[in-house]
Formats: structure tokens, C-alpha cells, sequence
């Protein structure tokens, strides 16, 4: 995709056949310097995102705010068509039966009739119930539930598994993603199987002060942030970058007048620690 066609508004078509914004926005707000209780932070950052343009969110039920996001949904007046709405299933919910009771309560939450994805958060449960849980979100779908099934921090072996029971490959595998931990060989399994991968932490939770992504920045005339999530939709990877603050909402979204040139993309690729770069849980290696 050249960067002259990118926009805000560009999507990049699902192995269901749906199509999905090449960027979202999180909403997993934790406690903020200033203790703050991040549901407070939600409506607020949902409102900005919507304002510049946004138009995917990525929430889960352990966020504990997807009445929340509902709610802004549903005050801003946007057609529900217009909007793709992410969720996810956390491993104490896996299990067949317990998986369709969560994503019921979530979908009653954010009130809506369907999810455009919803994915299983880890792959913690261990192998029956994960795939329990996968056949469950099928299933769902199958009855209108979601539009796409995806899965969230698998490893290759994890994604072997779903294949090796006969499962149709998952439309989506979210991982941290980001410079210092690019997960490559989970991604190059991914990109061969038609699943795509979108990235989460694509900022580092902040830590933008390494010297080659600021040398970049400042050689380009961008702030550290942009350069970050222009790395990931340079690679293919559906960024998912989150913040409270309005001013960076904005400039996290004005990533699409410029490309890195292929010595930048080397140089941040360069910076690639393996699991050690991880700033989340990053469970992908889970038996």
C-alpha cells in the first residue's frame, strides 16, 4: 500500500472477508500518575479518538470498561457500520460454555448486537480449553455474534494446534509488538497463513527516549510516538496505540503524510531484543 493512498480511513481485508482499520485505538488505561481510576480516563480518550477520526477500538473484558466505551459509542451518533469494535475473552473465561457466557456479557456491556472481532486474550488455559474456547468463538460467529474470531498472544505452537485440530486459522493474532520485541517468528508464521497481526504497545508504554528512534524523529521532523506506529503499518501490523491525552491522540493519528525510508526501517529493526524487549506479559511461549 503506498503511502500517497494511506489515510486514517484505510482498511486491509480479514481472512473472514471483513475489512479492519490499518490502525485502532486501546483502551486498556491503567492507574495514571496522578491515580486516577482509569475508567474515569475512557470516555473522555474514546471521545478524542472519535473526534480525529478513529474509528477501530480494541477493549477486553478484563479492562473492566467496555460499559464505557459502549456508552461514547453510542452518545457520538456514528453508524454502528462504521465502526469496528474489538473485544477479547481472558483465559479464566476459556472453556466452551464459559466462553459464550463471556462474550454474551460483553457484547451486553458494550451494548451491541455483535463485535466486529473478538479474540481469545491468552493462551493461558492450557490446550483443551483454548481450543474449546476457539470452537465456541466459531460457533458464535456461525450465529452472528462477531463478524471475526482471532486469538491474542499465540505462540506458533499455539496456532500449530488450532491447525492440527482442524480449525479454520484464526482472522487475527494481536501480540506486543514494537522495535525491542518483534516477535518474528510468530509473525512470519502468521503472514504465511493469512493471519493478520496487530500490535499492541506499539510505544513501549511510553519509553521513547532510545537513541536511534529519537535520531530518526528528529532527523524526519516527527515525534518519536509517529515514528513508532509508522514502523508497525510500514511492516503490515495494525497498531494499537492508546493515550489520555488529547494533543497526543491527535499526532498518534497524523501518521500518514510521510514513510520511513529503508534505512530507518533497518536501523529500528536493528533494535530487535526477542522476548527480552517485551514491556507487557507477552505470554506467547504458555504450554
Amino acid at each position: 500500500m503506498s503511502v500517497a493512498l494511506e489515510s486514517l480511513s484505510s482498511t486491509v481485508r480479514l481472512s473472514s472477508g471483513h475489512t479492519i482499520p490499518v490502525i485502532g485505538f486501546g483502551v486498556a488505561f491503567g492507574f495514571d500518575k496522578a491515580g486516577r481510576d482509569p475508567r474515569t480516563l475512557t470516555k473522555p480518550a474514546v471521545r478524542e479518538a472519535l473526534k480525529v477520526g478513529l474509528r477501530h477500538f480494541d477493549t477486553a473484558r478484563m479492562y473492566n470498561n467496555e460499559d464505557h466505551l459502549g456508552e461514547v459509542i453510542r452518545e457520538s451518533g456514528i453508524p454502528r457500520e462504521e465502526l469496528f469494535i474489538t473485544t477479547k475473552v481472558d483465559g479464566t473465561f476459556h472453556g466452551y460454555d464459559t466462553t459464550v457466557t463471556s462474550v454474551n456479557d460483553s457484547l451486553k456491556r458494550l451494548g451491541l448486537e455483535y463485535a466486529d472481532l473478538i479474540l481469545l486474550h491468552d493462551p493461558l488455559a492450557g490446550k483443551t480449553r483454548r481450543l474449546e474456547s476457539y470452537k465456541a468463538l466459531l460457533d458464535l460467529r456461525a450465529q452472528g455474534k462477531m463478524r471475526s474470531a482471532g486469538v491474542s498472544n499465540y505462540g506458533v505452537h499455539h496456532l500449530q494446534e488450532i491447525a492440527a485440530a482442524g480449525y479454520e486459522a484464526p482472522s487475527v493474532n494481536q501480540l506486543e509488538i514494537h522495535p525491542f520485541c518483534q516477535q518474528r517468528p510468530i509473525v512470519e508464521y502468521c503472514k504465511a497463513h493469512n493471519i493478520t497481526v496487530e500490535a499492541y504497545c506499539p510505544l513501549v508504554r511510553g519509553k521513547l527516549d532510545d537513541p536511534v528512534i529519537a535520531g530518526i524523529a528528529k532527523r524526519i521532523n516527527k515525534d518519536s510516538a509517529q515514528v513508532l506506529i509508522r514502523w508497525s503499518l510500514q511492516h503490515g501490523y495494525i497498531p494499537l496505540p492508546m493515550s489520555s491525552s488529547p494533543a497526543r491522540i491527535k499526532s498518534n493519528a497524523d501518521v500518514f503524510n510521510f514513510s520511513l525510508s529503508a534505512d530507518d526501517m533497518a536501523e529500528l529493526d536493528a533494535l530487535d531484543q526477542g522476548g527480552a524487549g517485551a514491556v507487557s506479559w507477552n505470554p506467547v511461549e504458555a504450554a
